[in-house]
């Protein structure tokens, strides 16, 4: 497991950076780099030069595995080329809380790669955290809990004009028909609500194995999709116009049995989740690459322009 210590496991580039060094390296020295992956969870590929979505196309390209698309995504963002997206659309004063990439979905990426096309002029740090000691860190009552009910996300998507993102945006398609042939593949109930408004509801697990180390690891995102993720004020807001319905809200997140989450718990959650989270600051050219499953990520606000590109694969 790693420690906060050397999170992430830093590989800096001592030569000077050429445009298909790393690709190489990721072809040349992929056992290595995996079994440094299986261990900590991150690495953090320094002066390399990474800095484009081509560049990062290159990247992923060369490290085995199949290029994940973000159809049924709940992030805003923008695909740039090929496999390369925008890492989130999320206006810059807004904190984006840890998690595990999709992990509300059926299937979700294995690997994580972010680069840094411009650093921000301040804050903008992103945020990572072992998702096995997240889970070790959370009190028994929690993790039981979670372990056996699982966790229902709830999505109200409007057809074009209304709060939260549009089923077009999401699903990348005009047709429902295409909609709906998605949410069967991937065992997400649905439910048109006079072909303008759709209703997204996903019951998955919260609790995991890793497929290759066998390690049980904290997989959901249930503090970020319950509206207590927001400011006190919005909370309550939100509480107050939703109040006949909660799960009527843009997002919603409850146990899969249909009761809710006791906010005592998601406090507990967000509590293990900030004792085990590293700040870092991005260098234009930065490359970080993640094991979606054993770490978790998210972003903290910021001022000034910044671009930080993803990629994923399964």
């Amino acid at each position: 497991m790693s420690s906060v210590e050397t999170f992430p496991y830093v590989w800096a580039n001592d030569a000077p950076a050429k445009p298909d060094a790393l690709p190489a390296l990721f072809t040349e020295q992929h056992p290595e780099i995996k079994k440094i992956l299986l261990d900590t969870g991150a690495i953090l590929f320094k002066s390399f030069g990474i800095d484009s979505p081509a560049k990062l196309q290159r990247c992923i390209e060369a490290f085995p595995g199949s290029p994940v698309n973000y159809v049924g995504g709940n992030s805003p963002r923008t695909n740039l080329e090929g496999k390369v997206y925008t890492s989130t659309e999320q206006a810059a004063h807004s904190h984006i809380s840890l998690h595990n990439e999709l992990s509300y979905a059926h299937t979700w990426p294995r690997y994580i790669f972010f680069c840094c096309e411009k650093p921000a002029e301040e804050g903008g740090f992103t945020i990572i955290a072992d998702s096995r000691r997240i889970l070790s860190d959370l009190p028994a009552s929690v993790s039981d809990s979670f372990r056996g009910k699982g966790v229902s996300y709830i999505r109200n998507l409007h057809g074009g004009a209304g709060a939260g993102p549009s089923w077009q945006g999401t699903f990348e398609t005009e047709q429902p028909e295409n909609v709906e042939h998605f949410c069967r593949e991937n065992d997400i109930r649905f439910e048109w609500k006079d072909r303008k408004k759709l209703r997204l509801t996903e019951n998955r697990a919260a609790v995991i194995r890793h497929p290759e180390t066998g390690e049980e690891v904290w997989f959901n995102q249930a503090d970020q999709f319950h509206p207590s993720t927001n400011e006190p004020e919005v909370f309550e807001a939100l509480m107050e116009l939703y109040e006949e319905d909660p799960k009527e809200m843009p997002q919603y997140v409850c146990f899969n049995d249909g009761s809710d989450i006791p906010l005592e718990m998601l406090d507990q959650i967000r509590a293990a989740g900030d004792k085990n989270t590293v700040y870092f600051n991005w260098e234009k050219g930065d490359l970080l690459l993640l094991d979606n499953i054993l770490t978790a990520h998210g972003r903290t606000p910021y001022k000034g322009s910044r671009s930080i590109l993803v990629a994923m694969l399964s």
